[in-house]
């Protein structure tokens, strides 16, 4: 079996805990693609080879039966028959494989899932941990191998303080300090880079194009946790997306633009009434136009999207069906492709109309809290790397807002792994941010040729 130094050194320390009975419980942070599916896959293989005439059981537990469960039976499978011992191990009730008289069960930890009454007599293992509710954990995993005071392991990425992996690592770290016997392990993509040159450059890439500071590359390749939430940008990130060029009031030859639009909520108001409103409590409108162009990318030249906010649209109080031609002209002038429309409820009939005068360039975005966390880690993403310039101060009101908006605007990170964007509705409206973020997620997938966006399937 061969494992790297540092799955080597995981390794030896649960092998040795499982063999004097010592009952630890392990918390192993990797590098996303790290290899550690490959070390529990081996630890199974091995164990279940030394129990296989006197028998027992390994219980792994992941997030979601479909896919990671599957996944990571299907991984023991592989490795099975790498190791010529596929004739010898066989499949029970779909989501068992033994050896002999060992078998690995593999569970999944989704609230809705009965788990109880299993038990976990040779190893515990839970998978991404951090994804994993402290509460079914407790009440139905951990006494799975009390009785037999089973090794477990925790494996998982970072992400913020307050998950299942983060307990347990913290707990770790203290009792380390007691006794000197190591249960955390930590691997960042740098260590997986000393054994990987492919993976190196994979993750440099990933850096140029997330940046540093994006959350996602901190949590799962820098094995940072995040700090439950707060400002979405940073005032030193606004002032390094503020660029130099004006607003255009027409498109130039031989330029490719995207547009994001962001539709306000329809009111029984005249137009009068609804500008004489409180600010904090009438929305707009608001069309973001881009202009796109693909450069690439020191170190790695990669060859990425980068955005120039060139002209911004807002209407506060119209009726959507009185902006359908205005809406439909400005379009065509600026010739965008895509066009990302907020189509969530009473947008929905708008970004119809639209489709049906401007055909496949509009490209319809429903919001769920999935596909508005991936809508905000995209547009982190532009601004983290680089790659997103607004236009200079010109003294307009678009401007003000979305300076405002982007000063207000914070984030919060959910145990899913997923986070939320916003204006609190005591500091304003979030219009002019997610009119921008949509502008980023029709740009992300940007090609000349092309020239469209895909629609996620959240």
């Amino acid at each position: 079996m061969k494992l790297r130094e540092y799955q080597r050194e995981v390794a030896h320390a649960v092998l040795d805990s499982v063999r004097t009975n010592a009952g630890h419980t392990f918390s192993v942070e990797m590098s996303r693609q790290g290899g550690k599916n490959e070390l529990s896959a081996h630890l199974e293989i091995l164990l279940m080879l030394v129990h296989m005439a006197r028998g027992g059981s390994i219980i792994k537990c992941s997030p979601t039966f479909k896919p990671q469960t599957i996944i990571s039976m299907q991984r023991l499978r592989d490795r099975l028959i790498d190791f010529g011992l596929a004739d010898l191990a066989r499949s029970e009730m779909g989501y068992m494989v033994s050896l002999g008289f060992a078998r690995a069960i593999f569970l999944s930890a989704e609230h809705s899932t009965s788990v109880v009454g299993h038990t976990a007599d040779i190893l515990m293992e839970i998978d991404e941990s951090q994804d994993v509710s402290k509460d079914k954990y407790t009440k139905e995993f951990r006494p799975m191998g009390s009785p037999t005071n089973v090794t477990t392991i925790h494996y998982g990425t970072a992400w913020d303080d307050s998950t299942l992996l983060e307990e347990v690592k913290q707990t770790n770290l203290e009792l380390e300090k007691k006794d000197g016997v190591k249960r955390h392990f930590r691997f960042d993509w740098q260590v997986v880079a000393k054994h990987n040159q492919q993976y190196r450059r994979y993750v440099s890439g990933e850096l140029t194009r997330l940046g540093i500071d994006h959350p996602l590359f901190r949590t799962q390749y820098m094995l940072e946790p995040l700090r439950g939430g707060g400002r979405f940008v940073t005032a030193q990130q606004i002032e390094t997306m503020t660029g130099q060029h004006g607003r255009l009031p027409h498109p130039d030859p031989g330029a490719y633009y995207v547009a994001g639009i962001d539709l306000a909520g329809e009111r029984e108001e005249t137009k009068e009434e609804a500008l004489a409103s409180a600010r904090h409590k009438i929305d707009s409108t608001v069309i973001t136009i881009a202009q796109v162009e693909l450069a690439k990318r020191a170190p790695t030249q990669l060859i990425e999207p980068n955005m120039k906010i060139v002209a911004q649209y807002q209407w506060t109080g119209e009726p959507h069906s009185q902006l359908y031609p205005i809406m439909v002209d400005l379009l065509r002038r600026w010739d965008a492709k895509p066009v990302v429309v907020d189509s969530t409820g009473i947008g929905q009939p708008v970004a119809s109309f639209l489709k049906k005068e401007l055909g496949a360039r509009v490209v319809p975005f429903v919001f769920t809290q999935r596909s508005k966390s991936d809508l905000g880690f995209n547009l982190l993403a532009f601004v983290n790397s680089g790659r997103i310039k607004l236009y200079k101060q010109d003294g307009s009101p678009e401007f003000r807002n979305m300076m405002e908006q982007l000063t207000a605007a914070r984030s919060m990170y959910r145990p899913n792994q997923t986070m939320n964007f916003y204006v609190d509705p005591a500091d304003g409206h979030d219009d002019f941010l997610v009119s921008l973020a949509l502008a980023a997620h029709g740009a992300a997938d940007f090609s000349p040729r092309a020239a469209k966006g895909g629609q996620r399937n959240d």
